[in-house]
């Protein structure tokens, strides 16, 4: 996949979630059309973005919504999304985003992120779980910065 300025890593945090942000960087890029297609657009909503949606259950599409208004800021969105779909612990928030971070290592996705490894050929980069593969895949490397320690 190519680096797409202006698309977080997975591993940056809005509030006490990883991956949050770079949904919404999804969105907004997807909307001005700055957002290739072919590697990311068939995902919108799906995956990982899914899996976010589900944590903080609220809609995608309004979720989308909110944040194409344009009136909200990052972590207004977020508080937007605990408004609508219930508060979260500090222990749920954690116990989430260490699932996402450690998603491919020793799981049900280790098939899938072997998979992608070999498409992107990345296999001499120590990629170890779907966020690391994302950032390298992306021309970042979380190892040498430890994006999961931010």
């Amino acid at each position: 996949m190519p680096n797409v300025p202006g698309l977080r890593s997975p591993y940056v945090k809005v509030g006490r979630l990883v991956y949050f942000g770079r949904m919404l960087d999804k969105i907004r890029l997807h909307a001005r059309g700055a957002l290739p297609a072919a590697d990311y657009a068939a995902n919108l909503g799906k995956g990982f973005d899914g899996r976010c949606c589900s944590f903080l259950r609220v809609a995608y599409e309004d979720l989308r919504a909110q944040v194409l208004a344009g009136k909200l800021s990052d972590e207004q969105l977020l508080a937007w999304a605990f408004e609508r779909g219930g508060a979260r612990t500090d222990e749920e928030c954690e116990v989430w985003s260490g699932f996402m971070m450690k998603r491919g290592w020793r799981d049900g996705g280790a098939e899938v992120l072997a998979k992608r490894i070999k498409e992107s050929q990345l296999e001499g980069q120590p990629v170890m779980t779907m966020f690391d593969y994302l950032d390298f895949d992306e021309g970042r490397d979380p190892v040498a910065t430890k994006a999961w320690s931010s």
